[in-house]
C-alpha cells in the first residue's frame, strides 16, 4: 500500500532509507469503517494514558450504551456528566467528548465524506475548537483514520525521540526543528513519522 512513498523517502533520506530496511514496510491503514467523531472520543479517551488503561475505560463507557457497537452523538449528549464519569473518564474528558458528541449533532465534525473534501489545514483549523481537542489529536486523526499520508505530527515526543535516536542528536529536535528537517520527506512525511516510532522499538 505505500511502496510508492517508501520508495520516494529511501531516495531522499538515506538514513530513512536504512529504517525502512530494517523495519520493513509501513503497516498504517486507514481506519474506514470509524465515523470521525467516533474517533475523537477514542482519542481523548487515550489522552495520557497507556493503552490498556484506556481501552478498559472505553469499555466500561461503551458498556452504559447497551445495544450498540459504540454510542451515537444524541446519546452521548442524553447521558449526564455523572454516568459519563462512572465509565472513569475524568471531568475534563467527559466535558469534551460531551462536546465532541454535540458538535456532531450540529455538523461542526463532519463526515466521513466531507471530512474528505476539507484539507489538513482546515480539518486542524475546524476540530481544534472542540473542547479537549488539540493539534495532536486532529493529527492521528488525520493519519490513523483519514488515511491522510503527509501529516508531520512535530509535538508528538515518539516521533521526536524517535528522530533524534536515528539522527544522532545530542537532545529532542524542537517542533521548529523537525518542521524544517521534514521537509525532505514530503509529501509522505506520515509515512516518515510512522518510520519514527519504529526506530523507538529497534535495538
Amino acid at each position: 500500500m505505500h511502496a510508492e512513498a517508501e520508495r520516494h523517502l529511501a531516495q531522499a533520506d538515506p538514513v530513512l532509507a536504512s529504517i525502512i530496511q530494517k523495519v520493513g514496510p509501513c503497516t498504517v491503514r486507514p481506519r474506514r469503517n470509524c465515523p470521525p467523531y467516533q474517533s475523537l472520543v477514542q482519542a481523548v479517551a487515550h489522552q495520557q494514558l497507556n493503552g490498556t488503561a484506556a481501552q478498559r475505560i472505553l469499555d466500561r463507557f461503551i458498556a452504559l450504551f447497551p445495544g450498540k457497537k459504540f454510542p451515537t452523538p444524541e446519546a452521548i449528549v442524553a447521558a449526564s456528566e455523572e454516568q459519563l464519569r462512572s465509565a472513569g473518564l475524568s471531568r475534563a474528558k467527559a466535558a469534551a467528548i460531551r462536546d465532541i458528541a454535540h458538535k456532531a449533532t450540529t455538523g461542526h465534525v463532519p463526515t466521513r465524506r466531507d471530512a474528505a473534501r476539507l484539507s489538513d489545514a482546515d480539518l486542524v483549523e475546524r476540530l481544534t475548537e472542540i473542547r479537549g481537542v488539540g493539534p495532536w489529536t486532529v493529527e492521528m486523526f488525520l493519519i490513523f483514520t483519514l488515511g491522510r499520508r503527509d501529516v508531520l505530527p512535530v509535538g508528538d515526543y515518539g516521533v521526536r525521540c524517535g528522530f533524534a535516536k536515528a539522527y544522532g542528536w545530542k537532545e529532542l529536535p524542537t517542533p521548529k526543528e523537525l518542521l524544517a528537517e521534514g521537509e525532505r520527506w514530503r509529501p509522505y512525511r506520515s509515512i516518515a513519522a510512522w518510520y519514527m516510532w519504529r526506530v523507538l522499538d529497534m535495538k
